[in-house]
């Protein structure tokens, strides 16, 4: 398994968790420093990672990751893009063009390259899984983080076209909302102060409360790459407010069926389609 953005925070969770699972992880960042922490706290642990420095702005980077990956440990299982980073924060008018720019090339670029590394790979063997990370304003306005939230937009979207185009192989991708967890992005909110906009004042209770767990986006990555998943795709999932954690093999295949936990416009061309009984798993 592959997981980018592995070195601290959210990306360092879902790697020792996959690692405790048993799972071979290769870790990818462009730090060295950090993933070697990481490596570390896996190791002590008895679990089995391997870490590499990677820049998923750049190709040969990404192509390097998925051939050393595949040359040691002969397959990919599974790839988690987790790579991100905050933008500048502030009304797009008073944003620099550059760090704007850079935002997406990181956020959903750098996505883009992975998968199309990793996806000829799992399209032969007719297997894999692949899970984005989605942010904050990924479904709805994000004032003042309109490169952050129009990446995530994008990377949401991506997901849906790229599991519909790999269904037939046995590929299924999926994104998940990590909701707000205390991590550097959240203290660049805070440095940011009245450009942050509403968001100052919740990033900053957030910290104090110590902010929502990365175990549990972990956790819920995992789920989504082992077998309990079944072949559920092209969603964007809650760590917090969806009950993954219940749902039966009933409740997927209803999933399936409709378009819930999907990016839509909510009009009568496309109501009809996502109504549903009081919840999912509900008696029709």
């Amino acid at each position: 398994m592959i997981v980018t953005g592995a070195g601290r925070g959210i990306g360092r969770a879902i790697a020792l968790e996959l690692a405790s699972r048993g799972a071979a992880v290769v870790l990818a960042s462009r730090t060295s420093a950090e993933l070697e922490e990481t490596v570390e706290l896996a190791r002590a642990r008895g679990w089995r990672s391997r870490a590499l420095a990677t820049n998923v702005c750049e190709a040969s980077d990404v192509e390097r990751l998925v051939r050393t990956t595949i040359a040691e440990f002969r397959r990919i299982d599974a790839l988690v893009n987790n790579a991100g980073i905050q933008g500048p924060i502030g009304p797009l008018v008073a944003n620099d063009a550059a760090r704007w720019t850079r935002t997406v090339e990181v956020n959903l670029m750098g996505a883009v390259r992975c998968m199309q590394q990793v996806l000829p790979h799992m399209i032969g063997r007719r297997e894999g899984k692949i899970i984005n990370l989605s942010g904050g304003g990924a479904t709805s306005a994000r004032p003042n983080f309109s490169a952050y939230a129009a990446s995530k937009a994008a990377l949401v979207r991506l997901t849906e076209t790229v599991a519909e185009e790999v269904r037939a192989f046995n590929v299924q991708v999926n994104a998940v909302a990590p909701g707000m967890v205390n991590t550097h992005m959240l203290r660049e909110v805070i440095a940011a102060g009245e450009a942050a906009g509403a968001e100052f004042e919740a990033a900053r209770r957030r910290q104090t409360e110590a902010g929502n767990s990365p175990d549990t986006v972990a956790r819920l990555i995992a789920w989504l790459l082992s077998p309990a998943s079944g072949a559920l795709s092209g969603k964007l999932i809650s760590a917090l407010h969806d009950d993954w954690r219940s749902w039966t093999d009933a409740d997927l295949a209803r999933l399936a069926a409709k378009p819930w936990l999907a990016l839509r416009r909510m009009d009568p061309h496309t109501i009809g389609a996502l109504v549903e009984p009081a919840s999912i798993g509900a008696s029709e």
